[in-house]
């Protein structure tokens, strides 16, 4: 993932500024972009594009590109010009099509083969109506300097992080990150998916319409091979690449099949010719956790250069603040599964690679999570998942993009394209129902596409395992020792005022007002706190959907394990009786600290 940042009718359009700005993006780390006379933005977006800084400046318009370099390396540094150079445009993302694009542009001149460059020639041929041609993921800003209009534009989902302020001056700020507007606009927010800002028309308006976004329910029949064929597609666009990659392998069944699917069609493409034809995977856990064991064995069966990391409780609540930083939300189950993540990204760096393939987005498709074994219908199943996926990038979107970006790591994830989405929302919800009784557990439709006994793509097991949530199946203690170490931290009279102190998204565990705490130290602003989603959860569900059982009111926990009589790790069959609500202090001394045992050595063949 790259960084951008675009200040769009500024008041200053000096050469001092200029000079600033240039001197301060080139630096290595603490500061990005920040203008002479504003107050030092002591955070950064470097990490986001380690390979190439880019400015832009025409009159009071600054166009900031901070680049990651996935394709053509060499020569697609940004911001990037349509012929003659007066459309600009800065981008973050992938464009997948971008070669069929080039092919529909045959009196188009372009300057750099990255896949990023065709956005400039799609607008000059065709205004603003093009965003819904890319597939792909992507945020950008297009500057037309012909009449100085601006649009800015985000994928579909919202795989990409955008965000969207406003100055005293008048200008428009629009930032990969809160860190590039928190210190300098008046008021900013989350810029939404699927969404495009045009300075002509003067607001948002959606250019994302699918089917499946009024919630409508769908009623096409389940076709196994038609949904296998759809996201086996998903996969393969996604092996676009001029650098080295792997696949994020928790063993669970998304990325397992992520995975198999990978292996499977990486022989024949690009990047194996580059790269090497054997696919190498990553994971990480607690010593002995559920995820470690299932993703060796995959591995082993896939025959994949297996890369794991291990973590202790320890080591996960030393990164809290940084996470914090870079992820910017106080959600508690985003951070408890950003961690981990942020921890392995650091480690898949360090070996040489850039871009990884994950399995983001099934459950919010599929109805995986656990609590929806208790969907009282088909029609209520089916507007969770509506609801689900609407939220991705504020959860599960955020978490992949932020934590691999902090490291320089681009993540990937099949599940979201928006093909795919349109095939499996389309399915009659009543094929994707749990009936336990009927041999149908969560993903059925899912595994079933998958389950080929003449050429298998997984061991059975692993195609029917359980569903565990990143930050269970990493190890249930780190859960339990986030809550033993905000025991520690927040008193009970602090919490008596958490209502005061924090009147929006109101803390209601020891452990969402420790993250709370150190969220506002990094941004203390009011338009920080509102970019974050609040509401009752249980077992990640959305507010509505507790109300399909009456006990989930009482134990209000994002972890899978919230889900009693659902999973089978229960949290009525793993933790001691504790007084209200909260773990024992002295339950993070029985948390092992494990020492990390080193992944294999990481071969890039040529």
């Amino acid at each position: 993932m790259c960084g951008i940042l675009a200040v769009l009718g500024c008041s200053d359009d000096s050469q001092a500024k200029r000079v600033r700005v240039l001197e301060l993006s080139r630096r290595q780390f603490f500061i990005l972009f920040f203008f002479f006379y504003f107050p030092p933005l002591i955070l950064t977006l470097k990490h986001r594009g380690p390979d190439w800084s880019g400015l832009y400046q025409h009159g009071d318009f600054y166009l900031a590109h901070q680049r990651l370099a996935i394709i053509d390396p060499a020569s697609g540094d940004q911001p990037l010009f349509n012929e003659d150079k007066r459309i600009v445009v800065t981008v973050n993302g992938e464009i997948y099509n971008h070669e069929q694009l080039r092919k529909s542009l045959p009196n188009h001149k372009f300057r750099t083969g990255s896949d990023c460059d065709v956005i400039a020639h799609l607008y000059e041929e065709h205004g603003e109506n093009f965003v819904d041609m890319l597939d792909g993921m992507f945020s950008f800003v297009l500057l037309d300097t012909r009449d100085n209009s601006f649009i800015v534009a985000r994928d579909a989902i919202g795989i990409t992080s955008l965000y969207i302020g406003w100055g005293l001056d008048g200008s428009v700020w629009i930032s990969s990150e809160l860190k590039g507007l928190h210190d300098d606009c008046e008021h900013f927010e989350v810029f939404p998916p699927g969404h495009l800002y045009s300075s002509k028309n003067g607001g948002l308006r959606r250019w994302y319409n699918p089917p499946w976004f009024s919630e409508a329910i769908p009623s096409t029949p389940y076709e196994p091979l038609v949904l296998r064929r759809a996201f086996e597609n998903a996969v393969i666009k996604r092996l676009m690449t001029d650098v080295p990659f792997g696949v994020l392998l928790s063993g669970g069944l998304d990325s397992s099949l992520v995975a198999a699917i990978t292996a499977r069609y990486l022989a024949g493409t690009k990047a194996a010719k580059q790269w090497g034809a054997q696919l190498h995977s990553f994971c990480v856990g607690l010593e002995g956790s559920p995820d470690l064991k299932a993703a060796k064995e995959v591995s082993d069966y896939l025959g994949t250069v297996h890369h794991e990391f291990h973590f202790t409780v320890q080591d996960g609540i030393d990164a809290i603040e940084d996470v914090i930083h870079h992820i910017e939300t106080y959600d508690v189950t985003t951070i408890r599964a950003s961690t981990p993540m942020f921890l392995m990204s650091r480690k898949i760096k360090s070996l040489g690679v850039k871009m990884v393939i994950s399995g983001e987005g099934s459950d919010e498709i599929f109805g995986g999570y656990l609590y929806f074994h208790k969907a009282p219908n088909k029609e209520e199943f089916h507007r969770e998942t509506c609801r689900k996926i609407k939220a991705l990038h504020q959860y599960d979107c955020l978490r992949a993009n932020k934590a691999t970006s902090a490291w320089g790591v681009e993540a990937r994830v099949p599940f979201l394209d928006k093909e795919f989405i349109n095939v499996a929302m389309s399915i009659d919800p009543e094929s994707k129902m749990i009936k336990p009784g009927e041999g149908r557990i969560e993903k059925w439709i899912l595994r079933r596409a998958f389950d080929d006994e003449e050429h298998p793509y997984l061991p059975k097991h692993i195609l029917y395992r359980q569903k565990e949530q990143f930050s269970d199946g990493v190890g249930y203690s780190w859960i339990d020792g986030l809550k033993a170490h905000a025991e520690l931290h927040v008193t009970d009279k602090m919490m008596l005022n958490a209502e005061h102190i924090f009147p929006h998204n109101t803390p209601t565990t020891k452990e969402a007002y420790y993250y709370r705490t150190i969220f506002e130290r990094s941004f203390p602003q009011n338009s920080a706190s509102l970019t974050v989603p609040g509401g009752a959860s249980v077992a990640c569900s959305t507010a509505k959907a507790i109300e399909w059982d009456a006990s989930w009111s009482k134990n209000l926990d994002p972890s899978g394990r919230a889900a009693v009589g659902v999973h089978n790790s229960a949290y009525e069959d793993l933790l001691p009786p504790v007084a209200n609500g909260n773990l024992a202090p002295t339950m993070i001394d029985d948390v092992p600290r494990m020492v990390g045992i080193p992944a294999k050595e990481l071969t890039i063949q040529s």
